[in-house]
């Protein structure tokens, strides 16, 4: 090769290419393809475009992959948890919260009960509900729903599942029997959490100032009876709930929850033990008390709860509520209704585990 000085062009001379250096340059071809940022050439860099050297990569590399961290902005989740939890101190130091005559805390509830209670409902039970749609989004209504489950934990799930699963986050106030009120901590956390005595003067009181009120009327007889009567509704007591909704105003919500008899299958009442404890029942179950404390840990039941199309009571005067006759038949109808929706739910089930 030749070089006149001054010169701007220069003959430069062909060489012959070689079998490797073809291989070679379809290597670089290929890698090319695959990383972009690869150098096909020898070319130097460009006064204007510095660039970077950067040397051939092989196309049959893959670089390996780095481990992912443990969920997508789990460092901000746990950020906002620490932030809410100190919000949450603070505001209970300073007594920046409110308590209702009945004692219900919805700041404790919205904070620490219903986060305990929800994996309970999503992982354990992992509960379904339709007819979300027929709960109000404002004002009262009276919800009627099946007992049954040894302990009341019904109650709990369809309180976590109105509030979880309504457009408006609306707390259930519950009505509870008197026994849950007896045990100091029991008591206290029933409460707060939203329940009150079942009497018609606290029922009327709620729905009056357009609370969401939810009745078990079956009450012990429901949640007491035996695993070969389940799903089989008892008695609706004398209608009391019927006519707290009448003297409201307020529609009637029937309520069918299936799984909840199937967390533990009662398959004995040692009546003798429940006297001597002073409890309406003393259950005997596959689990409990063979393995003690553990014979008390629920069967993880998979559950369903229908929220009924509501039940009007407009067309009822005042002094219908106090009629035996138009108690009886609408406290029937009710009670009709949730044992068909019972039966519909059951034959669409595939076992007590599996999903609808």
């Amino acid at each position: 090769m030749s070089n006149v000085p001054g010169s701007q062009n220069a003959k430069v001379l062909q060489l012959p290419v070689s079998i490797d250096t073809a291989r070679t340059a379809s290597g670089r071809e290929r890698a090319q393809q695959r990383h972009p940022s690869s150098l096909t050439s020898n070319a130097a860099p460009s006064a204007r475009e510095p660039q970077a050297t950067v040397h051939a990569l092989n196309p049959d590399y893959l670089p390996p992959i780095a481990p992912a961290e443990p969920g997508v902005g789990w460092r901000e989740r746990t950020a906002e948890s620490v932030i809410d939890g100190a919000a949450f101190v603070r505001e209970r130091l300073t007594g920046d919260y409110d308590v209702d005559q009945f004692g219900f805390d919805p700041h404790l509830t919205d904070s620490v009960l219903l986060p305990v209670l929800r994996p309970v409902y999503d992982k354990w039970f992992r509960v379904d509900t339709t007819g979300i749609e027929n709960l109000p989004r404002e004002g009262g209504a009276l919800l009627v729903a099946n007992h049954s489950g040894v302990i009341p934990l019904d109650g709990l799930m369809t309180a976590v599942a109105v509030h979880d699963q309504h457009a408006d986050n609306r707390h259930l106030r519950l009505l509870a029997a008197d026994l849950a009120f007896e045990y100091p901590f029991v008591g206290e956390m029933a409460r707060k959490i939203g329940a009150t005595v079942a009497c018609n003067s606290d029922a009327e009181a709620l729905l009056t100032r357009g609370e969401l009120v939810a009745v078990w009327p079956e009450g012990f007889k429901g949640i007491g009876k035996l695993y070969r009567d389940r799903y089989k509704l008892q008695r609706f007591g004398r209608g009391g709930f019927v006519t707290s909704a009448i003297r409201a105003g307020v529609p009637i919500i029937p309520v069918s929850i299936v799984g909840a008899e199937e967390t533990y299958p009662m398959l004995a009442d040692v009546k003798p033990v429940a006297r001597l404890l002073g409890l309406p029942y003393a259950p005997i179950t596959p689990l409990f008390p063979w393995l003690g404390p553990l014979g008390m840990i629920p069967l993880p039941s998979k559950w369903h709860i229908e929220f009924g199309e509501p039940i009007s009571t407009e067309q009822y005067s005042q002094a219908d509520a106090d009629d035996p006759m138009v108690v009886f038949e609408l406290t029937d109808n009710v009670r009709e209704t949730i044992q068909q929706s019972l039966y519909r739910v059951l034959a669409r089930r595939k076992n007590i585990f599996q999903d609808y």
